[in-house]
């Protein structure tokens, strides 16, 4: 009832007055049918075969609110709210929040743009240029998950803490409190940010700071970020990403590094490290292929080496500039003890799936 009584407000305010406050509503409907061995509906591993209707399969399916007014010499507001949405159930992505995607205000001026508030982390913001998928599939994306720390609790290596005011334990990709400043002069873009951890008598516990930059041509890329992390007890994260894009003769190619450490207690500390690799091309008018590799190590103290190996195959045709039509498949080869158990059934050492999906943008 609270969120449906905000959205309410929230739309009603977007329509009242749209020349005026200059507000957009927009947004994204991706559902598929997905059918899976060896992974349950989540894409964690199973023992078994499943089925199931899915949201998000290639772009997150969302919902939100853009505003932007002009001020004075080249000045402008801008405010940005922007939640998830499961297509497959209706429900909100994160059910304690109603914007969990984004939630800031910030100023546009003629030496860069300031923006505070729930904002990406850094590594997030590096990979969107030159992740292999593109950041599709995000809740699968090793990217996503392990470079840019959306999801590090699957398996015995979970990192088990928050890390930075994200609200959420092993989830530090998108960061409350958080003021980030970015600055374009030709094809470079540098940014830097600093999230408060709001912690009574201890600046560093729970906050996160960290740089970026890239170099953007007609033709090619290159794209980085470096972020520290601390805990509300203090340790540290401290994560890097590197990566580059390349268009050749109608072939975009783009390959990305990635490197993550948490200390999570005395004398104990997880490592991991992402190596991707991808290529996509236009088939035809409309119709674009898409390939891509992951492969993801991780380390932990008093535990074996684990991680996996996946690769995605995307076909998506334009039906429309707002419809597309995709179909994909995956594979994933999991390493030591990462596919965990069942019980007390061991599940797949492989993984796989297909799915059939559409996308609506709006």
């Amino acid at each position: 009832m609270r969120h449906f009584c905000a959205l309410t407000a929230l739309l009603i305010a977007s329509g009242a007055c749209p020349a005026q406050s200059g507000i957009s509503l927009y947004g994204i409907v991706d559902v598929g049918v997905r059918s899976s061995n060896g992974l349950g509906a989540s894409n964690a591993p199973a023992a078994d075969r499943s089925s199931a209707v899915s949201s998000g399969v290639d772009e997150t399916s969302r919902w939100g609110l853009r505003g932007r007014e002009a001020l004075d010499a080249g000045w402008a507001a801008l405010l940005r709210l922007e939640g998830g949405i499961n297509a497959d159930t209706g429900a909100t992505a994160k059910s304690d929040r109603l914007f969990d995607r984004l939630a800031w205000a910030g100023l546009a001026t003629p030496y860069g743009t300031l923006a505070a508030g729930r904002q990406t982390n850094l590594l997030s913001d590096a990979l969107i240029s030159v992740d292999p998928l593109g950041k599709r599939d995000a809740s699968f994306n090793p990217n996503v998950n392990i470079a840019g720390l959306s999801n590090t609790a699957f398996g015995t290596h979970a990192f088990g803490r928050q890390y930075g005011p994200s609200g959420y334990n092993d989830n530090f990709y998108r960061l409350d409190n958080t003021v980030k400043y970015t600055v374009t002069s030709g094809p470079w873009q540098a940014r830097a940010a600093w999230s408060a951890g709001e912690v009574a008598g201890d600046n560093s516990a729970g906050a996160a700071h960290g740089v970026a930059l890239a170099y953007q041509c007609q033709d090619w890329t290159v794209s980085g970020a470096s972020m520290q992390f601390r805990s509300r007890d203090d340790l540290p994260l401290d994560a890097w990403t590197l990566g580059a894009a390349l268009r050749i003769d109608g072939w975009q190619l783009k390959a990305n590094a990635a490197r993550n450490k948490a200390d999570t207690g005395a004398g104990k500390s997880v490592t991991q490290r992402v190596l991707s690799a991808g290529v996509s091309r236009n088939l035809a008018a409309g119709l674009l292929l898409t390939t891509a590799l992951y492969s993801v190590r991780r380390e932990a103290t008093g535990l074996p080496d684990d991680g996996f190996d996946r690769a995605f195959l995307y076909l998506e045709k334009s039906l429309s500039p707002r419809t597309t039509a995709y179909a994909e498949a995956d594979y994933t080869s999991w390493r030591g003890d990462a596919a965990g158990l069942t019980g007390s059934r061991a599940n797949d050492r492989h993984g796989s799936g297909v799915t059939l999906g559409l996308m609506h943008k709006f």
